[in-house]
């Protein structure tokens, strides 16, 4: 069924009329709302909670004031009928995408392996080829396009800014990217926000925070003066490709091309905390990196006593404990932060993948004892922060903070794994479906990319993980439970068919 066609019109209303958020205008109140806080409609309003708030999470605390975000976003419906009923790209034959491919082969670096395809256009959860092909995106641009594909919401954000001012570098003020800081600090464990572009970047400048941290007491800039500098992360992690965060990445294959690498990074293992007290030490460890829920790694959730000890480690060796939720981050777990789920506060934390729904952007969060050591002219990003993406990510925020959005990414999480055993758990190949909210994995005891291969042709998208004997699964976060279903279904067969039972 295509977005064009009537019953892709009827289908595309119904899905929001019938989802945790209803049609035309999408109430969003924050998390910090109660019946106790008055203000609620106002944008920017400040309020002080009281004792009856019910605050569960972040900064309702004596004397400190809260952010009220706008409680709604209005959506024009005609506009919204007309963008559903807006004829699609059109559709061409094989030779179309052979030769966007080949152009790609000569004109781009080489450094992905692509699927075989070229996507032309999506809405939802589902994305279209050039040939006119539909799939179920359970990859969602590896987790990235959390409220799915041109949602209407993300899409009015976005036009809205670049009708007004797009970028103007870090020299000058600009509003949204304060409303922004707004929401990630008065919804978290932090007191400042420092804005980047990518995952890797956040992960990047928090190093440099941690290091320059690790060096209070002494003349950060006399280079003679020594302070403890290590940092420590742990096996299948994964926190980047630039160079100070590969140093900290598992994967050898990412790492020895580029050999050599930064010094000074100790390796753990995860979910081990007799590894991770040999090389937390008091005195050389400057900050420990980890993911709650490793992705990339194989879709592995920590444990909440990893946590607890790391955070014990870490007070008691005089180190940082950083936060990597570049993919579990910003309601991926059913949680608005992935370690919410273990009750245990970082020092800082990084965040990236869903914040701007498909901008580019990218995030440190921070409390006040790290953010007072940095200083005008310590880090700093050209097109970090920017209004155009900063305001697009006001409102992809407001929808997923939302606590009924929350609730229903932690059903349909639970949909999705019970979906995966009915379908696959009977397969011998399958050693565990895996996982929390809509960050699924499905540990095989092969490779999982003949598997992968296999439902792609079939419709749907996924991508792999681990050693690549992992089926990753993180659709968007707005997945209709029909498309849960379907896929669970398509996925099963796809597994059938490589690797019949």
């Amino acid at each position: 069924m295509h977005a064009s066609s009537p019953l892709g019109v009827a289908a595309g209303v119904a899905a929001l009329a019938t989802s945790a958020t209803p049609c035309v205008r999408y109430p969003f109140p924050s998390p910090h709302v109660s019946p106790t806080c008055s203000g609620q409609t106002m944008l920017n309003a400040k309020q002080p909670h009281t004792a009856a708030c019910g605050l569960t999470r972040g900064r309702c605390r004596p004397g400190r004031q809260s952010l009220i975000v706008r409680n709604a976003l209005a959506v024009d419906l005609t506009a919204f009928l007309k963008k559903l009923c807006k004829p699609s790209p059109a559709t061409h034959d094989a030779s179309y995408a052979k030769k966007i491919m080949a152009d790609e082969a000569q004109y781009v670096l080489q450094t992905y392996a692509r699927a075989p395809l070229v996507l032309s256009h999506g809405l939802g959860s589902k994305v279209w080829d050039t040939e006119g092909r539909e799939y179920i995106d359970f990859a969602a641009g590896i987790a990235v396009n959390a409220l799915g594909h041109s949602d209407p919401r993300w899409a009015s954000a976005l036009v809205e800014q670049a009708d007004k001012l797009a970028h103007t570098s870090n020299l000058y003020h600009t509003a949204p990217q304060v409303e922004l800081a707004k929401r990630l600090v008065t919804n978290s464990f932090a007191d400042k926000t420092f804005f980047c572009n990518t995952g890797t970047e956040a992960n990047e400048a928090a190093i440099k925070f941690a290091r320059k941290w690790a060096r209070a007491g002494i003349d950060p800039y006399d280079p003679s003066a020594t302070a403890p500098h290590e940092l420590v992360s742990f096996t299948s992690c994964f926190h980047g490709r630039t160079m100070g965060a590969l140093a900290l990445t598992y994967k050898e294959q990412y790492r020895t091309p580029f050999l050599p690498m930064m010094p000074g990074c100790q390796l753990a293992t995860y979910n081990d905390l007799e590894s991770a007290a040999k090389v937390i030490v008091k005195g050389k460890t400057a900050a420990v990196f980890v993911e709650p829920v490793q992705g990339e790694g194989g879709v592995t959730p920590a444990t909440a006593a990893f946590l607890k000890g790391l955070r014990k480690l870490c007070d008691e060796a005089g180190a940082l404990l950083v936060y990597d939720e570049v993919q579990c981050g910003l309601g991926r777990t059913g949680k608005l932060w992935g370690h919410e789920l273990y009750g245990v506060e970082p020092d800082m934390m990084t965040l990236a993948k869903p914040l701007a729904g498909g901008l580019p952007v990218g995030a440190v969060l921070l409390k006040q004892h790290v953010a007072d050591v940095m200083k005008p002219g310590d880090h700093g990003s050209t097109f970090a922060g920017n209004p155009l993406v900063c305001h697009t990510a006001c409102t992809v925020f407001d929808v997923i903070a939302d606590p009924s959005f929350l609730r229903s990414v932690n059903a349909k999480g639970e949909r999705l794994r019970a979906a995966l055993r009915r379908t696959m758990g009977n397969n011998p190949h399958v050693k565990e479906v895996r996982g929390v909210g809509l960050l699924v994995g499905v540990q095989l005891d092969m490779q999982a990319g003949g598997v992968v291969n296999a439902a792609r042709d079939m419709g749907i998208l996924a991508i792999t993980a681990g050693k690549g004997d992992v089926i990753r699964l993180v659709p968007p976060l707005v997945i209709t439970d029909a498309e849960i279903d379907t896929g669970a279904e398509v996925l099963g067969k796809a597994l059938t068919k490589v690797a019949p039972a």
